[in-house]
């Protein structure tokens, strides 16, 4: 039941905005409930807002303010961890109408952009200027920029490029009581003040509403070459790994299959993997002599033992050697169709030092075992950031409880070899628990004093990362 006070600040919030920018319909507010997490609890929003504007965003902030109701913003509710889920009676705020390019500045190598374009759209804009924006989330063709700096995403060439923090310049953020706020530069170089911009990155809507940001840009990637390499042991795969890392080379990929992901891909007939490897290693260069390159490496992946190393002649053949880790989800919903009840996929993100994948790698095939699962690792091999990915049956109690224990497993083992509980997902309400297990009392309390200078009345994403 609709209470006198709602009716008050609803109708406030809608005297602000376009009749077409709120959704109070129940399938609508049930579509935008929750992300893609499948562990983290969600709650009923009141209302859904639909911004077009800074000062529609404004709006909605100032009005919460004035109520004290929460908000929980969100882009394309891509995200793993729940931080985009809503609470209950609460005002989701959509920046997906807000997917404007701004600005393309060849020159200095930037863009402006509003928060809800996609990583794809935005790609394919500079890419017609001769540029390239390096972030490449798993998700880029749906995922919006706003979210990736809310998360601090990543991506497959980040080994070689790095990830969406080392691209962002400037902000402007709304924040909790509706004033505008910019902050950073649109300089090369900038260290006045404190780094406010950067504290945005990866704060998943606590301390503000992203609803600009300015973007450095790289000259268009240069051409590129894959090979692929089986290995009979994790730990040769790791070896050969570290070998890459010291002898100086950074390939503009360098993933990482386990043993279950290397043979569901080769169970849908990918030619280059093998039943009998327990670990597949895929690597892409680019420069002005990739093929070189991947000649060294196949040099030092043959001298770590690997059972087969196919290196590409052509471009042709790179994208078939990609095509395997592109293959890992539709392997994972092959294997999934195969079970009983309804099968999903749970996605884990744990990164720990290079040194410790191979160790890391098999104390998760331990922790399959034990708890009688189906899990798939992959990941980004060049900086340690594996995904674990848990297959199970979400209608059986048993095989949910089975599954959320593994996970616990999963990010103590990580924790325990020097590792962090997210390199790219980000914490959310999935990890809050682990926040406090990770990070140092002292670092901890900071971050909560943090959280309360930009939201004291804490309406911003409440109970999200941090309690």
């Amino acid at each position: 039941m609709t209470t006198q006070t709602e009716v008050s600040w609803m109708g406030a919030l809608r005297a602000g905005l376009p009749a077409d920018a709120v959704l109070e319909d129940a399938a609508s507010r049930a579509a935008y409930s929750r992300d893609s997490a499948p562990f983290s609890p969600a709650g009923e929003p009141a209302i859904v807002v639909l911004p077009t504007t800074v000062a529609e965003v404004q709006h909605v902030m100032r009005t919460a303010h004035a109520f004290g109701v929460p908000v929980v913003p969100q882009g394309a509710r891509t995200g793993l961890a729940g931080a985009a889920n809503a609470d209950d009676g609460c005002i989701v705020l959509s920046l997906l109408r807000m997917n404007r390019i701004l600005e393309i500045d060849p020159g200095n190598r930037l863009v402006r952009c509003e928060p809800g374009i996609t990583n794809r759209a935005l790609s394919d804009a500079v890419r017609e200027h001769g540029l390239f924006f390096p972030p490449d989330p798993a998700s880029t063709d749906t995922c919006t920029i706003g979210g990736n700096i809310a998360v601090g995403a990543g991506g497959l060439c980040c080994v070689k490029y790095g990830v969406t923090a080392d691209y962002v310049l400037g902000l402007v953020a709304v924040l909790a009581d509706g004033r505008l706020m910019p902050m950073g530069r649109t300089t090369v170089k900038g260290v006045a003040g404190y780094d406010l911009t950067h504290l945005f990155v990866g704060s998943e809507g606590t301390l503000g509403v992203i609803v600009e940001a300015v973007l450095a840009l790289r000259p268009i990637r240069p051409p590129s070459l894959a090979m692929l390499a089986t290995f009979g042991t994790a730990t040769a795969a790791g070896e050969a790994i570290a070998r890459i890392i010291a002898e100086g080379h950074v390939p503009s990929a360098l993933e990482l299959m386990d043993k279950t992901s290397s043979h569901a891909v080769a169970e849908l007939g990918h030619p280059m993997l093998s039943a009998d490897a327990s670990a597949t290693l895929i690597v892409e260069c680019d420069g002005n002599d990739p093929a070189n390159e991947l000649a060294s490496i196949a040099g030092l992946c043959r001298g770590a033992g690997a059972l087969q190393v196919t290196v590409a002649a052509d471009q042709a053949e790179s994208k078939s050697v990609l095509e395997a880790r592109r293959l890992v989800l539709p392997a994972m919903q092959a294997q999934a169709a195969r079970m009983p009840g309804r099968p999903t996929a749970f996605i884990e993100d744990v990164a720990v030092p290079r040194t410790k994948l191979a160790p890391f790698i098999d104390q998760i095939a331990s922790i399959a075992e034990k708890y009688r699962l189906y899990i798939s690792t992959v990941g980004h091999a060049g900086d340690g950031n594996l995904h674990p990915t848990v297959v199970f049956d979400k209608d059986d109690p048993d095989a949910f409880k089975r599954a959320q224990d593994a996970y616990d497993a999963i990010m103590a083992a990580g924790l325990a070899l020097g590792g962090t509980i997210t390199g790219e997902h980000g914490v959310g309400i999935l990890k809050r628990d682990w926040l406090r297990r990770e990070l140092d009392p002292v670092n901890l309390e900071m971050q909560r004093g943090i959280k309360r200078i930009f939201d004291p009345t804490g309406i911003l994403n409440p109970g999200k990362v941090l309690e």
